[in-house]
């Protein structure tokens, strides 16, 4: 079995602040894709039609040169899918060999197993004072994201 590498992900604000971090493991890396699997340590939530709980295992991929990161979401007990929370946000940065950030733009996507799609929080997106290079920027990866998901047979792969 390969060695793991520990690597802690720190999600920011547009202000650079940090606020909510984690840990998880590198599973590998590959030129500007890193992906890492991960235990949610939020509180149980029932969001979007399933119940998130803590323990749940988190496969993310993160990009250094696209404006999104992916969660796949799989239950802690059985590992069924339960689904895709897509982050729209400027690409990761690897700030040390075991550190990983980015900074959330709040517009994401919601992507169930049956492959019907969610956008949300576009009111939190569109309070944020942004320039409009940034929105574009924004507005393009969310629908980068969303035709992945509708034309690809195996949508959880980046």
């Amino acid at each position: 079995m390969p060695v793991m590498t520990p690597i802690t992900v720190i999600k920011r604000n547009t202000q650079g602040e940090e606020t909510w971090r984690y840990s998880g493991e590198l599973l590998r890396q590959e030129g500007s894709v890193y992906h890492l699997e991960a235990r949610f340590n939020g509180k149980d939530a029932f969001f979007m039609g399933t119940f998130i709980l803590t323990g749940d295992r988190f496969v993310e991929t993160y990009f250094t040169d696209r404006w999104y990161n992916v969660f796949e979401i799989h239950d802690r007990e059985d590992d069924r899918l339960k689904g895709w929370y897509c982050n729209i946000g400027r690409p990761a940065v690897m700030e040390s060999e075991n550190t990983i950030s980015y900074v959330d733009l709040a517009l994401d996507l919601w992507v169930a197993p049956d492959g019907s799609q969610t956008v949300l929080d576009e009111d939190e997106f569109n309070a944020l004072e942004l320039d409009e290079s940034t929105r574009s920027q924004a507005r393009a990866a969310l629908m980068e994201l969303q035709d992945h998901f509708l034309n690809n047979k195996e949508p959880g792969l980046f």
